[in-house]
């Protein structure tokens, strides 16, 4: 058996700026770190010619006679955009195998759950097959089979930071091109910012494409209050960086605040009156900032909570149904193994 697993991540500062039209035009910036909730990959070989497809979070199955390209239908579209790419590229001969995943946060949850979920299968096909993927092939191909193959609407982030782990600056240009920049973060700082960083599971979920697209849209049309938060978002992203590595903490609720404001002005449905809800809800128990993570609209709120105000916001919070998830910061990135 091959086993893969790949880390889910916390968006921190400059979230939509790795979205094209916008990355493209004028660079993005993006500070993000993965946690200790991952994607789960194992390949299974198998000798009859069949292709069995197992989600086990989803609790679904499919089964195909092994074949060069599988039908892109809405079943598990994303081990069937990775087959195909790989067959494709890599002039693989077809396989019969039995994949079987699993992610530890639900889809829509903000995490980035569907690219972690890409890289974490690409990585055990590699391990496999002993494909030739350095980190930035391999992250960089999870995006293509996601946006260009699968036509799924999004931004680059999550799989380089699925790819890489730990917590970077990254940056976006033109062409696609990426730059990750890995942070050296005094452990203290890290600790800190993981005991006062409280992630809460709102208990919903939401489609990120359709708010991605009206972003792109605001960002196509030159629509000018869109832009200008955008550009304060990227800005928003060097603030962090500068803040976790100097171990100025007490800045960071302003810091993720300031973000959250702008980012509402990105593209409509990034929140409603009950995200508001909770947003001020906790700010009145002791955080100091907070933000949605991910696209928007729904799944796991994170928020700074300083001072041992993490109790008291967890408690005012547990009214609105969700709770407080318990994670760690992780260093390390797509690991793959064979038994």
């Amino acid at each position: 058996m091959i086993r893969s697993k790949a880390p889910l991540r916390l968006g921190l500062a400059g979230g939509g700026t790795d979205v094209s039209p916008y990355s493209d035009l004028f660079g993005g910036a993006i500070l993000n770190a993965t946690i200790s909730m991952y994607a789960y990959a194992t390949i299974s070989p198998r000798t009859d010619y069949k292709i069995i497809l197992n989600s086990l979070d989803k609790n679904q199955q499919f089964i195909y006679d092994s074949t060069s390209q599988l039908e892109i239908d809405g079943e598990f579209d994303l081990a069937k955009g990775i087959y195909n790419r790989i067959v494709k590229d890599f002039t693989v001969k077809p396989l019969s195998f039995e994949l079987t995943t699993f992610v530890d946060a639900p889809p829509g949850s903000g995490l980035g759950t569907s690219s972690t979920l890409v890289v974490a299968i690409l990585g055990a096909f590699a391990e496999w097959l002993q494909l030739p993927l350095g980190e930035y092939d391999l992250a960089h191909l999870a995006y293509d089979i996601e946006r260009i193959d699968l036509h799924m609407a999004g931004g680059k982030q999550d799989q380089y930071a699925a790819t890489f782990g730990g917590v970077n600056f990254m940056e976006f240009f033109k062409e696609d091109k990426v730059i990750v920049n890995p942070l050296r973060i005094k452990p203290v700082y890290l600790n800190e910012l993981a005991y006062n960083l409280v992630l809460f599971n709102t208990e919903t979920s939401r489609l990120s494409s359709t708010i991605i697209e009206n972003q792109t849209k605001n960002i196509v049309d030159k629509k000018i209050e869109s832009i200008e938060a955008t550009h304060k978002l990227k800005q928003q992203a060097i603030m962090m960086k500068e803040a976790i590595l100097k171990g100025e903490l007490d800045n960071i609720g302003d810091i993720l605040n300031f973000g959250w404001q702008n980012k509402k002005l990105m593209a409509r449905d990034i929140t409603n009156p009950w995200i508001d809800q909770i947003y001020e809800t906790a700010i009145q128990n002791g955080a100091t900032g907070g933000k949605i993570s991910g696209a928007g609209g729904g799944g796991f709120m994170i928020f700074y909570c300083p001072n041992n105000s993490r109790t008291k916001v967890i408690e005012s919070l547990k009214k609105f149904g969700g709770e407080a998830k318990r994670y760690e910061f992780t260093t390390q990135g797509l690991t793959t193994w064979t038994i």
